[in-house]
């Protein structure tokens, strides 16, 4: 066999026709033969019942040549059955000349419709050639979407992890590892737009400086894991002591810094004791007793009382007001309106 011949036998359509009328049914073979050649005659089979139909394997078909009156049953009522079975596109080959009839048929499912009249026959291979690629066409548009609805769900999921990583990825470039609390570059963000935020909108907004006292003591006498537990311990609880609103950073080395919108100084003064207390607190059950305990400076500064110009002025206002806690004897809180009034714990 040539390879145009094989090339032709390929092309060749496996035709089940389901027709009761032997005259009819051998007519209808006889086209198919006369158009494709005899070579088509062992891909046709043809049958007179609706249970010899169900009884092939539908699946091993191209195409399928349907009565629409048999002995057993009607073409209405086999169609379901053989597109239940097979994808094989089905076409009404039938004497019933009826619109309504037709309608239905296609609605159920047929591929095509044709009435037996006039030279009919000579229009069935042209009705197998249409009905088959239209039914190929078919498939390979439901293929295409498949794989189009896979690939964009593919890409749904992947611009999911891909946002996914962003944040994780911005997170991680403005937290500091060590206490997850903002880094100062991040602060700086932060600080611009909460001060900007203040001011156009006319609320407090109040700034807290937190240094540890003896960080160094601890440091070179406990070693830095000890010291690397202590910032962490201080990042916890200033962490729990703040709103949803708050911003808490490491400012720097041992030093933290806390923006509190909606915020009196008065409200500061308590988050700040209520911090420096349980610091205090935490390292003493911690560590015990130490010849120099780890403990809380904090200053404070306040927009709408130390009217600073800049978010920067603001944060150096809770910065002097922190040196002075620090230079008067550590552990307590200054606020930068009176760096010399000292609030501190009795007998300190």
């Amino acid at each position: 066999m040539t390879g145009s011949e094989t090339k032709d036998r390929a092309r060749l359509p496996r035709v089940l026709v389901v027709e009761d009328d032997p005259d009819h049914r051998q007519l209808i073979q006889d086209m198919i033969v006369t158009h494709y050649g005899q070579a088509v005659s062992r891909l046709v089979v043809a049958v007179g019942t609706g249970a010899d139909c169900l009884a092939q394997d539908l699946g091993a078909f191209d195409v399928v040549l349907l009565d629409y009156n048999l002995p057993d049953t009607t073409g209405s009522h086999l169609l379901p059955e053989i597109l239940a079975r097979a994808d094989v596109p089905v076409i009404f080959v039938t004497g019933e000349n009826d619109s309504a009839t037709a309608a239905q048929a296609i609605r159920q499912g047929a591929q095509d419709y044709m009435v037996k009249l006039g030279d009919y026959l000579f229009a069935i291979p042209v009705i197998i050639e249409k009905s088959i690629r239209q039914h190929q066409v078919r498939k390979d548009n439901q293929r295409l979407q498949q794989e189009l609805h896979a690939m964009l769900s593919e890409l749904r999921v992947k611009n999911i992890q891909l946002e996914e990583s962003l944040t994780k990825l911005e997170k991680m470039a403005g937290t500091d590892p060590l206490t997850d609390l903002a880094n100062r570059r991040h602060f700086a963000q932060l600080l611009e737009r909460s001060f900007e935020e203040a001011r156009r909108y006319g609320f407090d907004l109040t700034c807290c400086m937190f240094d540890l006292d003896h960080y160094k003591e601890l440091n070179d006498s406990m070693g830095h894991q000890a010291g690397d537990e202590v910032l962490a311990l201080a990042a916890d609880i200033i962490r729990a002591s703040l709103r949803g609103s708050d911003v808490a950073a490491r400012y720097g080395g041992d030093e933290f810094v806390v923006l509190l919108p909606h915020t009196s100084i008065e409200r500061a003064l308590a988050v700040a004791e209520r911090t420096r207390t349980e610091l205090a607190a935490g390292v003493q059950a911690r560590y015990g007793a130490m010849p120099h305990p780890v403990t809380l400076s904090i200053g404070i500064a306040s927009l709408s009382v130390h009217e600073p110009a800049t978010a920067d002025q603001l944060v150096a206002f809770a910065d002097r007001a922190l040196y002075a806690a620090k230079n008067s004897g550590k552990d307590r809180i200054v606020v930068f309106s009176d760096p010399h009034r000292l609030h501190a714990p009795a007998g300190a």
